[in-house]
């Protein structure tokens, strides 16, 4: 969400809510699932990643082009949120037998992202269809490369199992390239090398 916010020029105010006024109770009430993160837009009030992530998607028009991509940029969207709460449960429950079979696993888990961009104009745009035509009666249609917010929460999560993981992108020469080029976007380059995000725990509350 904020590498979302911060390449597409946002500003934003983040309340960060500490373990003691999380374990004192009301703050957790009032939350609809009785969980973080909660996004305040105008008058309305949302909960859950994923769904957060879709109302900014649409707000920015980061939700494909048409209905088609659209529903190829959920399906990736819901690929990667798969893989971020398996990596996830691992890490928030210590045990090493069942990391290890992670790690052994983590390429069949990864390869689906590379050929997704191997299907798309060979690995050299983003995750899903990016070309809007702009026609003109003096020029041919040029295609405008155009980012998803699935895009943000693929990077996030390959970022992460960099740092977790070096190497794990080695044998993903397009996945490495996709990394590379998005972090490279000069917004969100500038994000990624703020205090903000270089200070903050690579995975959730838990420093890895």
């Amino acid at each position: 969400m904020r590498m979302l916010l911060a390449d597409q020029g946002q500003s934003w105010k983040e309340e960060v809510v500490t373990k003691e006024t999380w374990l004192q109770g009301p703050l957790k009430a009032s939350c609809l699932f009785g969980q973080l993160p909660k996004l305040q837009d105008g008058d309305l009030t949302l909960y859950q990643s994923n769904a957060i992530l879709r109302h900014l998607g649409r707000s920015f028009g980061l939700y494909g082009k048409d209905q088609r991509e659209a529903a190829l940029v959920d399906m990736v969207n819901d690929g990667v949120a798969d893989l971020r709460n398996l990596c996830g449960h691992l890490i928030h429950h210590d045990c090493e037998e069942d990391k290890a079979r992670y790690m052994r696993d983590l390429p069949e888990h990864l390869k689906p992202f590379e050929t997704l961009l191997a299907q798309n104009q060979g690995g050299q745009a983003f995750i899903v269809g990016n070309q809007t035509p702009a026609s003109s009666h003096l020029l041919p249609p040029t295609p405008t490369l155009q980012i998803s917010f699935a895009d943000y929460n693929l990077l996030d999560l390959l970022l992460t199992h960099q740092v977790l993981t070096p190497g794990c992108l080695d044998a993903f020469p397009l996945l490495s390239a996709y990394v590379a080029r998005l972090s490279a976007r000069p917004k969100l380059k500038a994000f990624l090398a703020s205090p903000e995000h270089v200070n903050r725990p690579v995975f959730g509350s838990r420093k890895t």
